[in-house]
């Protein structure tokens, strides 16, 4: 809680709250979304499904040392950090699905986790090896997808 350590700016925190709270509305109608396209695509497409729990966890408000506005923001932040996880692993292993193709080098780019085992950009070879017919798809969706 690095605010702790600035001291006093309770007027800007004030002044930028609204900005922060008012995310929550987007973000639990794409949470909403999501789950809905999780629960039926996945499935259909027999890519096992991922363990929210291991993404969202809302527990810090049960800490006797937090006062009733720090609960409520670690409550906040679990949420939205978790169904944020939650999304980047969604969307990572459709990207596994229907685009596994690392994008090109570029400098300041982010690889992604996921994408380390995708063919490089450009290797047409890799490419037709990693995805021709004959390779075995992954078949049992009722599989639970989890990184500790």
């Amino acid at each position: 809680m690095e605010f702790k350590k600035r001291g006093q700016n309770h007027w800007r925190h004030l002044l930028t709250a609204p900005f922060i709270y008012l995310c929550l509305v987007p973000i639990a109608l794409c949470d909403i979304i999501v789950e809905i396209y999780h629960h039926v695509s996945f499935p259909v497409y027999g890519i096992p499904l991922v363990d929210r729990d291991k993404y969202v966890r809302i527990d810090r408000q049960k800490l006797s040392y937090l006062n009733w506005m720090e609960k409520f923001n670690c409550m906040y932040c679990g949420y939205a950090n978790g169904v944020f996880g939650y999304f980047v692993e969604i969307a990572g292993q459709t990207e596994k699905y229907w685009c596994g193709v690392k994008h090109s080098n570029s400098s300041g780019f982010i690889e992604p986790r996921h994408h380390a085992t995708f063919p490089s950009f450009g290797d047409q070879d890799a490419f037709e090896k990693a995805y021709s017919p004959e390779m075995e798809p992954s078949s049992d969706a009722h599989d639970v997808i989890s990184h500790s």
